[in-house]
C-alpha cells in the first residue's frame, strides 16, 4: 500500500526531488516552457500586439474623460457629442482588442500545454521499470494533469494579464508624469511600501504551494494505488484503513492550501490598502490644487483615473504573482520529469540487429543487482547459450532469478558487470524498440486494458486483420469464452480485465503473443492461472508457437516444461544445473526434489 499519510510527499517525488527543490525556488524556471512556446511564435506575437493596443486604448480614456469634463459647459453641443462618440469608439476597440487578445492568449495556452502533456508522456512511457521504482505512477498523473492545468491557467490568463498589468502601470505613470509631476512624485513614495510585502510574502507563498502540489499529488498517488488493487483492499476489509490514510493525506493538502490561501489574502489587504490609501491621500492633494485654481478638474480626474490604473495594475500583479509562484513550482515538478535520467537508454549511434533475427541469445558472465536491493545478487556470474529455435526452461525456487532472466533479454535492466547479446549483438548497442520488436511476451500477471477483447488481442500487432485475431485466438484456447460474451470479440472487458477470470486473462495474453509473431518467445509462467483443460489446450498451442522460435519458459510446473529441450535450473542468482527433464531427474538435486514434490502424488495415484 502506498505511504502512510504522515510521510512526506516529497519521499514519493522523482529522484533527487526534495535536495533540487529546495535550492530551486525561483520564478526564472517558467523559462524552461519557452522550448514548447517557441514553435508558436506568431501566435504569441499576436497575442502581443492586441495585448498593447488594448493597453493603448486603456490609457486614452482618461484623456477623453478630461475633454469631457473641462468642455462640459462649452456652448458648441455638437463638439461635446463628438467627445461623447469619441470615449464610445474607444470602449468598443477595447472590448474587441480585449476579445480577440483573451481568444489568441487561451488558444496559446491551450495548445502550449497540450504539447507539454505530450512530451512528459512520451518521456516517462518510455523510462525503465527502475524509475517507477522511485515514483509513483499516481503522482506521474498528477504531474501531467494538476500540474498541466495550473500552467495552462498562467500561460492562458495570469501571463497576458500580467503583461498587460504592467503596460498599464508604466503607461499609466508616465501619462501621470506628464499630468502632473507633484502628484506623482507623492504616489512614487508609496511604490516601496507596497513592493517589499509582495517580495517577503510573496517567497513564502512560493514554499507553501510548492508543498500543496506535493501534497495533492501524493493523495493522488495514494488513491490511484488503492483503487488499482480495491478488490485486494476489500478483500481484506482495509477499506475503513484506505479511507483513512487518504483523508489524512487530503487534511492535510487542505491544511497547507488554507496557509496558502490566508498567506496570499494577507498579501492582497497590505497591497489594496497602502494603495487605495495613497490614491486618497493623492486626492485630497489634488482637490486643493483644484480649489486654488492650481489644476482643472478635468486634470484632477484624468490623474486619479490614471492613479486608479496603475492601483488596480499593481494588485493585479501582486495577485498574478502567487498564480507564477506556483505555476513555477508545477513547472519545475514537470521539468524534474523531462529531465529525469533512465538508467536504461538508447545508443547514441544504435547497431541494426542481422535480417532476419534468427533469436540466438547469449549472457555472457551477467551480475545484476536491483536497485532497490543492491546487497543482493538477482543474477551472479551467469553465463548461459541459447540457441536459435532452441526452448529453454528456466525453474528454481521462488527468487532464484528466473523472471529476471526474461528482464534482462528485454533489456529492462542493464546488467551491473557482463553482457546479453542478441544474434551476437550486444543489447546496449540496439535500439529497445528495434530489438523488442523480435520479441513476444506473456508476463505473469498478464496485462489487460480498458477495452474490448479484440483490441487487447491486437495489441500484439496492430496492425493485424479480424481474422488474424481471431486465429490467434482459436490457438491459445481463447474463441470459446469470447464468442461467449455479450457482444462477442468487441466486448468491454472491463478496466484490468475486471470481467474476466484470471484464466481468461492469460488466454488473451497467450494469443496476444501468439498474433505477435515474434522470432523470440517469453513465457513466464503463462499457465499459471489456467485449469487444467485449458492448460493442456493452451500447451498444444504453445508446442505449435514455439516451432522455429527461440523459446524462454519460466515456469513453476515442472510439468509444463519437460518438453523443453533444456531445462535450466537456477537458484540464488546461479546456474545449478541444466538439461533435459529426465538427465536432471537421474542427477538428483535441487530438480529432482522438486520432481519428486510435484509428481509424487501423480505417480502414486497411477
Amino acid at each position: 500500500m502506498a505511504k502512510t499519510a504522515s510521510a512526506s510527499p516529497a519521499k514519493q517525488s522523482a529522484p533527487g526531488a526534495s535536495e533540487e527543490r529546495a535550492g530551486s525556488k525561483k520564478i526564472g524556471v517558467l523559462a524552461s516552457l519557452w522550448p514548447f512556446m517557441r514553435p508558436y511564435r506568431f501566435l504569441m506575437a499576436s497575442a502581443i500586439v492586441a495585448l498593447v493596443l488594448t493597453a493603448g486604448m486603456t490609457l486614452t480614456l482618461p484623456l477623453a474623460v478630461r475633454r469631457v469634463v473641462d468642455n462640459f459647459r462649452i456652448e458648441d453641443g455638437e463638439l461635446l457629442d463628438w467627445y461623447f462618440l469619441a470615449a464610445l469608439g474607444i470602449a468598443a476597440f477595447l472590448a474587441v482588442g480585449t476579445g480577440l487578445r483573451y481568444a489568441l492568449v487561451t488558444r496559446l495556452g491551450e495548445r502550449v500545454v497540450a504539447d507539454i502533456r505530450k512530451a512528459v508522456f512520451s518521456r516517462v512511457i518510455g523510462m525503465s521499470p527502475e524509475f517507477y521504482e522511485r515514483i509513483m505512477t499516481g503522482e506521474v498523473l498528477s504531474r501531467i494533469t494538476t500540474d498541466t492545468t495550473l500552467i495552462q491557467s498562467v500561460l492562458g490568463s495570469s501571463v497576458s494579464i500580467a503583461l498587460r498589468n504592467v503596460l498599464l502601470f508604466v503607461g499609466g505613470l508616465a501619462l501621470m508624469l506628464l499630468t502632473s509631476a507633484k502628484l506623482t512624485g507623492m504616489v512614487l513614495l508609496l511604490i516601496p511600501l507596497v513592493v517589499v510585502p509582495i517580495l517577503l510574502l510573496g517567497r513564502r507563498l512560493r514554499v507553501i504551494s510548492r508543498e500543496n502540489q506535493d501534497w495533492i499529488a501524493a493523495s493522488s498517488g495514494n488513491a490511484g494505488e488503492a483503487l488499482s488493487a480495491v478488490q485486494t483492499v476489500q478483500a481484506f476489509t482495509h477499506e475503513q484503513a484506505s479511507r483513512m490514510q487518504f483523508s489524512d493525506m487530503t487534511e492535510t493538502s487542505y491544511t497547507v492550501s488554507l496557509r496558502r490561501i490566508q498567506t496570499r489574502a494577507v498579501l492582497t489587504v497590505i497591497v489594496i490598502f497602502l494603495v487605495f490609501s495613497g490614491i486618497v491621500g493623492v486626492l485630497w492633494m489634488g482637490a486643493n490644487d483644484v480649489r486654488d485654481g492650481v489644476m482643472t478638474e478635468g486634470v484632477l480626474i484624468q490623474f486619479v483615473i490614471y492613479s486608479i490604473i496603475m492601483a488596480g495594475s499593481v494588485a493585479a500583479l501582486s495577485e498574478i504573482w502567487s498564480e507564477l509562484q506556483r505555476a513555477a513550482g508545477a513547472t519545475e515538478r514537470l521539468v524534474e520529469l523531462l529531465n529525469a535520467q533512465d538508467t536504461v537508454s538508447d545508443p547514441a549511434k544504435p547497431i541494426a540487429l542481422p535480417s532476419p533475427v534468427k533469436g540466438e541469445i547469449h549472457f555472457d558472465d551477467v551480475t545484476f543487482r536491483y536497485p532497490s536491493r543492491p546487497k543482493l545478487a538477482a543474477l551472479e556470474h551467469l553465463t548461459l547459450h541459447i540457441k536459435p529455435g532452441e526452448t529453454v526452461a528456466f525453474v528454481g525456487p521462488s527468487g532464484a532469478g528466473k523472471t529476471t532472466v526474461i528482464q534482462m533479454i528485454q533489456r529492462f535492466y542493464d546488467p551491473a558487470s557482463g553482457k546479453v547479446t542478441l544474434d551476437g549483438v550486444d543489447l546496449r548497442d540496439i535500439d529497445r524498440a528495434d530489438f523488442r520488436r523480435h520479441m513476444a511476451l506473456v508476463p505473469q500477471d498478464p496485462v489487460i486494458f480498458a477495452a474490448s477483447a479484440r483490441e487487447n488481442i491486437r495489441f500484439g500487432r496492430l496492425d493485424a486483420t479480424d481474422a488474424e485475431v481471431e486465429a490467434a485466438a482459436h490457438a491459445a484456447a481463447a474463441h470459446d469464452f469470447i464468442v461467449a460474451l455479450p457482444d462477442g470479440y468487441d466486448s468491454y472487458v472491463g478496466e484490468r480485465g475486471v470481467m474476466l477470470s484470471g484464466g481468461q486473462k492469460q488466454r488473451i495474453a497467450i494469443a496476444r503473443a501468439i498474433l505477435r509473431d515474434a522470432p523470440v518467445l517469453l513465457l513466464d509462467e503463462a499457465t499459471s492461472a489456467l485449469d487444467a483443460e485449458s492448460e493442456r489446450a493452451v500447451q498444444g498451442a504453445v508446442d505449435k508457437m514455439r516451432a522455429g522460435r527461440t523459446t524462454l519458459i519460466v515456469a513453476h510446473r515442472l510439468a509444463t516444461v519437460k518438453k523443453a529441450d533444456r531445462i535450466v535450473v537456477l537458484e540464488a542468482g546461479r546456474i545449478v544445473a541444466q538439461g533435459t527433464h529426465d538427465d536432471l531427474v537421474s542427477q538428483g538435486g535441487l530438480y529432482a526434489r522438486l520432481a519428486r514434490l510435484q509428481f509424487t502424488d501423480g505417480m502414486a495415484a497411477e
